[in-house]
């Protein structure tokens, strides 16, 4: 259920940009109606309506899935409050998520709440990866398993990954995806844009670098593999921006961008989880003992 509450967080980005690059984005132009008599699209509204309509419909799927998260963790509250408060969380935010989805319709799609629509998705997939994350390795430890100057690298990347994703979307909202041809844009110069959205991305790159030598050199096998995931999404997502960027913006390389920073964002949550050293073992029933977990 923790994987199925990351997956499905990051696939309803996907169904997000989906909205967005078909123009589909006021497909249902009222809210929490589709239409001023209906809850669901009516054939009048076309494809637009659908897709839309569809996007809305992906959040009951991910409230079930939270709901279903969090009746198999309520009855071990006690022994692993972590799940439970991040299940609670994350159960929480979706609705209100929901919300702010709502209001980016009202708003005839502003680029400032789209953005911040995208930014709090981005924050329910850093929840669920640290649920996941919990789910296999238990409470985070006291100490940390790396020296200071590694920490504080590894601090410094989530900070550029953050700026990435932030000047990212101030980019796409000065871009010619509005989501509606009447939607307006934030009006910023999207060329300087994107060589601004382009230089944390570089300085990531380089720490993560300087992350997986450390990481090899002090002979820590899970942080190497969590920084060589990184370095690969880093490595896909660059190409991926590099390409869009010559290729005039292509609706779908657009889509795929979005996909992967928040594949980065997770990406990034994991490397600093495994900076942390583990807690004492909670005692649990054998029959809720994880499964599979010496393997992760």
């Amino acid at each position: 259920m923790a994987w199925l509450s990351l997956v499905a967080q990051i696939l309803i980005v996907g169904t997000g940009g989906a909205v967005r690059l078909t123009g589909s984005g006021l497909g249902c132009p009222t809210w929490p109606r589709c239409t001023a008599d209906s809850f669901v699209s009516t054939p009048e509204q076309g494809i637009h309506g659908v897709i839309e309509f569809g996007n809305r419909l992906l959040t009951f799927v991910l409230i079930l899935i939270a709901i279903a998260m969090f009746l198999f963790v309520v009855r071990m509250r006690k022994q692993r409050p972590e799940l439970f408060r991040l299940a609670l969380v994350i159960g929480l935010g979706i609705p209100f998520q929901g919300v702010i989805g709502g209001i980016t319709v009202l708003t005839n799609l502003d680029p400032y709440v789209v953005g911040l629509h995208f930014v709090l998705s981005t924050g329910l997939v850093v929840l669920a990866t640290v649920l996941v994350y919990r789910v296999y390795r238990g409470r985070r430890g006291a100490a940390f398993v790396a020296p200071g100057w590694y920490v504080t690298t590894g601090y410094l990347a989530s900070f550029f990954v953050g700026v990435t994703i932030i000047v990212g979307i101030l980019t796409t909202g000065s871009g010619p995806h509005a989501g509606d041809k009447g939607s307006a844009r934030n009006g910023l110069d999207s060329e300087l844009l994107q060589h601004l959205h382009s230089y944390p991305a570089y300085i990531t790159l380089a720490l993560t670098i300087v992350l997986l030598v450390g990481a090899l050199r002090m002979r820590l096998p899970a942080v190497v593999k969590a920084v060589g995931l990184l370095l690969a999404v880093e490595f896909a997502q660059i190409i991926v921006g590099i390409s869009q960027s010559r290729m005039g913006l292509p609706e779908l390389l657009v889509g795929i961008h979005m996909v992967l920073a928040c594949v980065l964002a997770a990406a990034m949550t994991s490397v600093m989880l495994n900076l942390r050293s583990r807690a004492v073992p909670v005692s649990l029933p054998a029959n809720e003992q994880p499964v599979g977990s010496a393997a992760v």
